[in-house]
């Protein structure tokens, strides 16, 4: 369990490896695999597994209150525990993931967005469950979260800035790749930008282990 403030977060170690650590964000509602996805298998680093704020094991505050931003000081708590990490994420852990590779840069090797519930309207469109596990956690999405996380106000070039921060600092050619089928404004804005790769989650992850 990791402090982020007032909240304990439940940051879940799936396999032991050597190297980078690999960080799985989930979906909106969803929690933290409860073994390692199948397209990982290759990673050669330990592979790891947050619970956001009101999901799975962590802390469900009182009252809601829920953003994006708070969620990306949970990943930021996750990163400081971690080091140097490449990040995966679903749906709204997708939208995470793109801004933690923006605002931290030098220590995110690569971010891997892929379908997912969350941030425009996921349970309207059809996603993939790549890394959903089915095993039930001790708790409930908080009905809070599920309200206010299901859409974003922002426009897309909101999180388009967070690809030209990536792109500035991170030193990679391409910092993001783009994996999900389903994008909704923000996504389809992001895959347009230059430094985004479009590769399925397999494929990023092959380019970024060696990097």
């Amino acid at each position: 369990m990791l402090l982020h403030g007032k909240v304990s977060l439940a940051l879940h170690y799936l396999r032991e490896g050597e190297g980078r650590p690999l960080l799985l964000l989930h979906g909106l509602g969803e929690h933290a695999p409860a073994t390692e996805p199948a397209w990982c298998n290759e990673w050669p680093g330990p592979v790891t597994a947050l619970d956001f704020t009101g999901h799975g094991h962590s802390t469900v505050p009182r009252g809601g209150g829920y953003s994006a931003e708070m969620l990306l000081a949970d990943a930021d708590t996750a990163l400081a525990a971690l080091g140097e990490v490449t990040v995966v994420g679903r749906g709204l852990g997708a939208y995470i993931a793109l801004q933690l590779a923006g605002a931290r840069a030098g220590s995110v090797r690569g971010a891997v967005l892929a379908d997912g519930p969350g941030l425009a309207g996921g349970a309207v469109t059809p996603t993939s469950s790549s890394f959903l596990s089915l095993e039930p956690r001790s708790t409930p999405p908080d009905p809070y979260a599920l309200f206010e996380l299901s859409r974003d106000l922002r426009p897309p070039d909101y999180a388009t800035l967070f690809v030209r921060m990536a792109m500035e600092h991170s030193g990679l050619d391409e910092p993001i790749t783009v994996a999900a089928i389903v994008r909704p404004q923000w996504l389809a804005a992001v895959a347009d930008e230059v430094g985004v790769a479009q590769a399925s989650v397999r494929e990023a992850l092959a380019t970024y282990q060696s990097l």
